[in-house]
């Protein structure tokens, strides 16, 4: 049984994983569609004030803070290779930095940024919105079931 500082950290990661996990959630089930509802040139300028506050310490706190934390479970389960709960706190860490992290930075980050450059009223927002909201969104359920994926995960190598 994990035991100690290293009992601290994986529960440390169940709760980081767990709350990306509903903070992703959120916005796949409900503030998207609320967005996608909206005229364009006010779903363009309400997701750049979105984005503008994600940046902020309260998120980001949480969500780098979350990748550090996996990335230093990771790294102490393979000095330690405990007897049980490996591969569950490898595919954890593994299900965050890589499907969740990593793909923010490949799929959502980018995405967030030519929306960023666009005026809200123009013809090109009106006409870039409706990919924007689809293929994030999207991306956006895949990070979702990454980060609760890696909670079960860190959950399971505790049991």
């Amino acid at each position: 049984m994990i035991e100690g500082p290293y009992f601290v950290l994986v529960v440390a990661g169940v709760l980081g994983t767990g709350l990306v996990a509903g903070v992703f959630y959120g916005f796949s089930s409900f503030v998207m569609r609320g967005l996608a509802e909206l005229p364009p040139a006010q779903g363009v300028a309400a997701m750049n004030a979105i984005n503008v506050s994600a940046v902020q310490p309260p998120f980001m706190i949480l969500f780098a803070g979350t990748a550090v934390l996996s990335a230093v479970i990771a790294v102490v389960t393979f000095v330690l290779w405990p007897d049980e709960g490996t591969v569950e706190l490898l595919v954890g860490s593994g299900l965050y930095l890589f499907g969740v992290f990593g793909l923010t930075m490949v799929a959502n980050v980018p995405r967030n940024d030519a929306l960023a450059k666009l005026e809200p009223g123009t013809r090109e927002a009106a006409a870039y919105w409706p990919t924007y909201v689809r293929e994030w969104t999207l991306w956006n359920h895949v990070r979702t079931g990454a980060s609760a994926a890696a909670a079960v995960a860190y959950v399971m190598a505790l049991t």
